[in-house]
């Protein structure tokens, strides 16, 4: 073979190469670049909805009519909304806006046609949260950590004078999560630590206030108030495992009742619910292994009824209009991006008034996936979602993704990332080890302070179930995961080092001591019980960081993270990056310069899923064009 073969063979090589990455690339970011619609709040008259959608690569307000059609723009910002809702009287819509995606969200106020921009918190590094409107529409309320920097206190702000209240001082968070009809009531939800919160009455006036849901041990409680501010409906896992659904009589003195459980599953969570202005209808979503389902209860005759099947898996975002006669539901699943639908109260059908654009790819052949179940190394049944590429040649290439939390839960939730995996060949089980909540409040508690070791344990369980399940080929296994999932991949390149051949850790917590020393104040304050106290079990929270066996990860590693980040503060990808860079193991690092805690805008979600894409399609694709193993 001449000079001149072996020059064409090599550029033969390169243009394909060359092309299988461009395809990568191109069909990557059409995956990434799929929409969202969230958040929807109706008119008061019912006609219109205002949402947030991201197609023009940044979440904004867009509102439309109940009857279809096309949206209008609201708001055009440079930065990302969050939630929003439209004031009873009409007037105005009430949004977040996070600057650089960070955790200081502001609250502003806008009319529906995009006039008269306002802020009514103070800016700058401040907290805050969107909280809901008062039934005369002349106050909002929200929380905020401006008085404190350790705390998430609860305030109304007074929409005319644009005066904020302080109402109820925290220790830790709290907020307002509902206001009674005449508007002299909130029920406020205060974190004592994460997985355990309570309920209290609280006189608006006054600040006075009364403990709803006493209880010993971990306990997780929401609520809403029916017609009148003397029931309180509420979501309950007192003396019991799973959440249900409950009522709290007020007595006329002003003493909460107990908790009377009105409605329970045996196999279910109650994930949501939402009760009409009229006091006489919830609707109530629960989470079944993760997919939900919804029921009816009927107020007046405490009796409930099923409701319809759903046209996608998960369910959201409920929102009554205010005569009753319509719901508005985010809906998402696997193959389906999150849209908003319309559900007719009586007669029960759904009609989708949003469609999320998803230019380039056909929903339809994407990949719907399996729920597994498996057991962990003491015996405890652990489940996943596997997804599997069309004519997957078992064993081959799998990736284990882990949620955030730690105590989320992994759902059948549209995933570009996965999907963009899944078109290369690769796998993807997304398992929900213990601490993950949807399971009861045993489970979501079993990973709390040094029993965190038992959760990492989960890690070996899952790859034995996919290397003896026969769908994974040992050698070609990857792990990735956000914020406690970046934790959770950072300890399973530090305890099993030879068991994955490439990671992905995505803003992950790695050093609890730097954790606790830079992540917000209030953040740092529930976060003890979860994970250990920095001031007196410092030891084992050592002991508990990966970063502290970091020099045992030779797998490649990508790590991403938003430099805006003050939940889990840039610091911790640093130490990473700095370690495996010294040790000559393979990294990339990837800083977004304006985003948080995750992706919010569309060209940094193209950016982060091809990173993601082509870093394990190098290093678990035999031959693959970007690499090979």
């Amino acid at each position: 073979m001449n000079a001149r073969t072996i020059i064409a063979l090599l550029f033969l090589a390169t243009s394909i190469v060359a092309s299988q990455s461009k395809d990568l690339e191109t069909t990557v970011s059409l995956m990434a670049k799929i929409g969202t619609c969230s958040s929807p709040t109706f008119s008061p008259d019912g006609k219109t909805i205002a949402f947030v959608w991201n197609i023009t690569g940044i979440p904004q307000i867009w509102t439309v009519s109940t009857d279809g059609g096309w949206p209008n723009l609201v708001t055009a910002l440079d930065d990302p909304v969050g939630g929003i809702t439209w004031s009873p009287d009409g007037n105005w819509l009430a949004f977040s806006l996070a600057p650089g995606g960070g955790m200081n969200q502001q609250v502003y106020l806008v009319r529906s046609g995009g006039s008269e921009l306002r802020r009514i918190t103070d800016g700058g590094k401040d907290n805050n949260w969107l909280g809901d409107w008062t039934s005369d529409g002349r106050s909002i309320t929200l929380a905020s950590n401006r008085r404190t920097s350790s705390a998430m206190d609860a305030y109304v702000a007074d929409v005319s004078s644009g005066t904020l209240k302080l109402v109820s001082q925290n220790q830790g968070t709290g907020q307002f999560i509902d206001v009674s009809r005449d508007s002299k009531w909130a029920i406020l939800t205060r974190t004592a630590s994460r997985g355990n919160n309570n309920l209290f009455l609280v006189e608006i006036s006054s600040g006075g206030e009364k403990l709803l849901t006493p209880h010993e041990g971990p306990g997780s409680f929401s609520g809403s108030f029916g017609k009148s501010s003397d029931i309180i409906y509420v979501r309950s896992n007192k003396d019991r495992d799973l959440t249900a659904f409950g009522k709290i009589k007020i007595a006329k003195d002003g003493t909460p009742g107990p908790i009377q459980i009105l409605a329970e599953q045996k196999d279910a969570e109650l994930d949501g619910l939402e009760i009409n202005d009229q006091g006489t209808t919830a609707i109530l979503v629960w989470n079944v292994a993760g997919r939900s389902e919804i029921s009816f209860f009927d107020l007046t005759k405490e009796r409930m009824s099923p409701g319809p099947k759903l046209p996608s898996e998960i369910a959201g975002g409920l929102t009554f209009s205010q005569d009753g006669k319509q719901v508005a539901i985010v809906l998402s699943g696997s193959t389906s991006p999150a849209n908003i639908w319309l559900m007719d109260v009586r007669s029960r059908k759904f009609r989708q008034i949003t469609k999320s654009a998803h230019p380039g790819i056909d929903l339809s052949k994407l990949v719907q996936p399996e729920l597994v179940r498996f057991k962990s190394h003491d015996g405890l049944e652990l489940s996943g979602w596997l997804y599997v590429p069309p004519a997957f040649a078992k064993p081959g290439p799998v990736v284990f993704s882990f949620h955030g939390g730690p105590e989320g839960q992994e759902r059948p939730g549209f995933r570009s990332d996965y999907q963009a995996l899944l078109s290369q060949g690769i796998a993807v089980l997304a398992p929900n080890v213990r601490g993950s909540s949807g399971f009861g409040k045993t489970f979501v508690n079993m990973d709390n302070g040094i029993l965190r070791v038992n959760g990492v344990k989960d890690i070996k369980s899952c790859l034995d179930y996919v290397v003896t399940s026969g769908v994974a080929d040992s050698k070609r296994i990857g792990i990735m995961g956000g914020s406690y999932g970046g934790y959770m991949v950072m300890a399973g390149l530090t305890e099993f080092p030879e068991s994955f051949a490439a990671g992905a850790n995505l803003f992950g917590v790695v050093n609890f001591e730097t954790f606790f020393a830079n992540t917000e104040p209030w953040m740092a304050a529930i976060s003890t019980v979860e994970y250990g106290d920095p001031k007196t079990q410092l030891d084992m929270l050592k002991k508990l960081s990966p970063i502290n066996k970091v020099d045992k990860v030779v797998a490649p590693t990508i790590v991403l993270h938003g430099a805006n980040d003050t939940n889990v503060p840039v610091v911790e990808a640093v130490q990473v990056v700095t370690n495996l860079k010294k040790r000559n193991v393979p990294v990339e690092y990837v800083l977004f310069p304006d985003e948080g805690h995750g992706w919010r805008k569309t060209s940094n979600r193209i950016k982060s899923t091809i990173a993601i894409t082509r870093w394990f399609t190098k290093y678990l694709l035999p031959n693959a064009a970007t690499g090979s193993r």
